[in-house]
């Protein structure tokens, strides 16, 4: 008797398992990829996808043309009779984990509304253009987007095809450490074997430990996967695999995740610089606070290759927003949410949305935020949510991320005339990162702006062969570094681009320090500099709602990454039928938000679309296979 009701049991629990991960149709397929089309290069086509400007202003009559002459087109603000009748899925924010969550749903049958505070959609991955010069704001390159890869299989599921990205040069980032005569220059190359080879060449001294960082290296992207799955698989089970050890015996992905980098490179060597090169790409959290397993990926990430988007990064939101408007649904622009709706039974089931001085309801089954894990909590719910024990428990597992500063700067000039090029330029001034970094951030606020250690260079108008077609003579640069929410705490009551002189004057003596060093390295620029524009942490606060400015949101540092605060930290929330995505859902970065925006979209379907896109992969691999077969064929005939 127990054993026939061990055999049911087991039948039950087989068939739950396969109906749970293969049960479900796929919102993805080879057949929704199409050719990409001609690139749009004309403007105002392109904003009435991303910024929905209608192509006429006002005429004479109208009681507003006073407030719209000045502008060719008309950007009407949010309006319900844009809204999609019945709706099942509202998502807060455009950014690229917002979109993903939301072209996913929508291939699967779901009506989607994106609702983007902004006036274009995009988030991280929005480009402006000012005085003829276009700027990246958040992307500045990507990498595992190699033919037939997981990451370009996504991205071609959410644009059905339509982005392209254009492969920079294999030297593609430039680290140099010291000042003056004590400069050392250090150059990453991608590459299967190459980048492991070219690092091995800078440090012959040192080629065990680079040996066993690449050994690492390679561990956390391929089994990385693991952590994902305990974020999926119900929580109860992931906890029980990682406190009764069973997860550790599997794989040891979960013990790199909560070692400390420092810990770590110094058993390798005692070589700093070396250690500088193992934690270069810096999201804001000194080395000694962050995870191996981060910081191993982030340097994988581009060992297949450094990427950029043809057209520009505003080429991502573009082509996404279409996909869920195909399937039905729309993004709207201008549309601030205030607050997300939680009925008296504790479930999410709409947003209210600010409309000039009224809010309006929109209403939903399902509500995804993409705005941060600490806007979604801390300001979005009723305060009666808020204060629930359960949402304190998860605001408790994250910390408030470093603010991003950056200076936009526009030449009048060629990148042949200005010496610029695709590479990327990672500045640090000594080679004690744990030590510079936490010394930076004790500082004043007076202090601050005459002491940076550290900054990354990026020239998007040498990346994209495009730019010179779209913006012909001009070439742009964007420098970007971290500093503290404190330091422009003072100013964060005031209207932007209102702020006053003593403000303009603090941001410009960060502004100027910058250029002038970015100025040793290109000495042409200073001549030709014809636009500069520069954001703080205020700035990040009002375009992309980054909270204190933070564009990496959430803190990436070692707690963080613990297993057991993975499996915590996931897409479904305290309040029923609300969901997380983007990057406080897995890790920051383009590549993480997407994640992000998968992982939420699992949630909600109660599918794993991984399979799917793993299905696809198999099938392109044997698809590729085939077209060299035959190759092979047509070249012995």
């Amino acid at each position: 008797m127990w054993l026939l009701i061990v055999l049911v049991w087991l039948v039950i629990w087989a068939g739950g398992t396969y109906w749970y991960l293969f049960g479900k149709p796929s919102p993805f397929s080879l057949e929704s990829v199409r050719p990409p089309g001609p690139r749009e290069f004309d403007q105002k086509k392109r904003d009435k996808v991303i910024k929905q400007v209608r192509q006429h202003a006002p005429s004479k009559k109208d009681k507003l043309y006073h407030v719209y002459a000045s502008s060719v087109r008309f950007r009407p603000g949010f309006s319900l009779d844009k809204v999609p009748r019945d709706l099942d899925v509202i998502v807060i924010g455009s950014g690229i984990g917002g979109l993903t969550a939301g072209a996913t749903l929508a291939k699967a049958g779901k009506r989607v509304l994106v609702l983007e505070q902004h006036d274009q959609a995009g988030g991280c991955c929005h480009t402006y253009i000012e005085k003829g010069f276009e700027f990246d704001v958040g992307l500045h390159y990507i990498g595992q987007v190699h033919e037939n890869s997981l990451l370009r299989i996504a991205f071609d599921q959410l644009s059905e095809g339509q982005l392209e990205f254009q492969e920079l040069n294999p030297h593609f980032d430039t680290i140099r450490i010291g000042l003056g005569d004590e400069t050392r220059e250090y150059t990453m190359f991608s590459g299967k074997t190459e980048m492991k080879a070219h690092l091995m060449k800078q440090f012959p001294d040192d080629t065990d430990a680079i040996e066993t960082f690449f050994k690492i290296m390679k561990l956390s992207a391929r089994k990385t996967h693991y952590l994902a799955t305990l974020k999926l698989i119900p929580q109860w089970v992931s906890l029980f695999l990682l406190k009764s050890g069973i997860a550790n015996l599997i794989s040891p992905v979960f013990r790199l995740s909560g070692t400390r980098v420092t810990d770590f490179v110094n058993t390798l060597t005692s070589n700093k610089d070396l250690h500088i090169m193992f934690s270069y790409l810096f999201y804001g959290v000194p080395p000694k606070d962050s995870s191996l397993l981060i910081n191993a990926l982030l340097i994988h990430h581009y060992k297949r290759g450094a990427y950029y988007p043809k057209g520009g990064a505003s080429e991502i939101a573009y082509h996404i927003v279409r996909t869920i408007q195909k399937y039905g649904g729309n993004c709207l622009v201008r549309a601030p949410v205030s607050q997300i709706l939680v009925n008296e039974k504790g479930a999410a089931y709409g947003v209210k949305v600010r409309k000039g001085q009224e809010e309006v309801e929109v209403h939903a089954p399902v509500v995804v935020s993409n705005c941060g894990v600490f806007t979604t909590f801390q300001k979005l719910l009723p305060p009666e949510i808020q204060v629930k024990h359960d949402i304190q428990e998860r605001l408790n597992m994250m910390k408030h991320g470093r603010g991003s500063f950056l200076v936009f700067s526009g030449f009048d000039g060629t990148e042949e005339e200005l010496d610029l090029v695709s590479t990327n330029f990672w500045l640090f001034k000594n080679n004690d990162m744990d030590k510079s970094m936490e010394d930076f951030f004790a500082l004043s606020k007076e202090e601050a702006p005459d002491n940076i250690p550290m900054m990354f260079i990026t020239m998007p108008s040498s990346k994209d062969p495009e730019a010179k077609i779209r913006h012909p003579g001009k070439s742009c640069m964007t420098i970007l570094t971290m500093v503290k929410y404190e330091w422009f705490e003072e100013w964060q009551d005031t209207t932007v681009r209102k702020r006053g002189d003593e403000y303009y004057n603090y941001k410009m003596r960060f502004a100027k320090n910058l250029f002038d060093w970015a100025c040793t390295l290109f000495p042409k620029i200073r001549d030709k500099l014809v636009f500069q524009d520069v954001a703080t942490p205020l700035t990040n606060m009002h375009y992309l709602g980054a909270q204190r400015g933070a564009m990496y949101s959430a803190e990436h540092n070692l707690d963080r990454f613990q297993a057991e605060a993975v499996v915590r930290n996931r897409c479904n929330t305290p309040v029923k039928n609300l969901y997380l995505s983007g990057q406080d859902v897995f890790s920051c970065g383009i590549a993480g938000a997407l994640h992000g925006g998968l992982l939420c979209a699992s949630a909600v379907l109660d599918h794993i679309v991984y399979i799917d896109l793993l299905f696809l992969k198999k099938k392109l691999k044997r698809r590729k296979a085939r077209e060299l077969a035959q190759l092979a064929r047509k070249k012995l005939q």
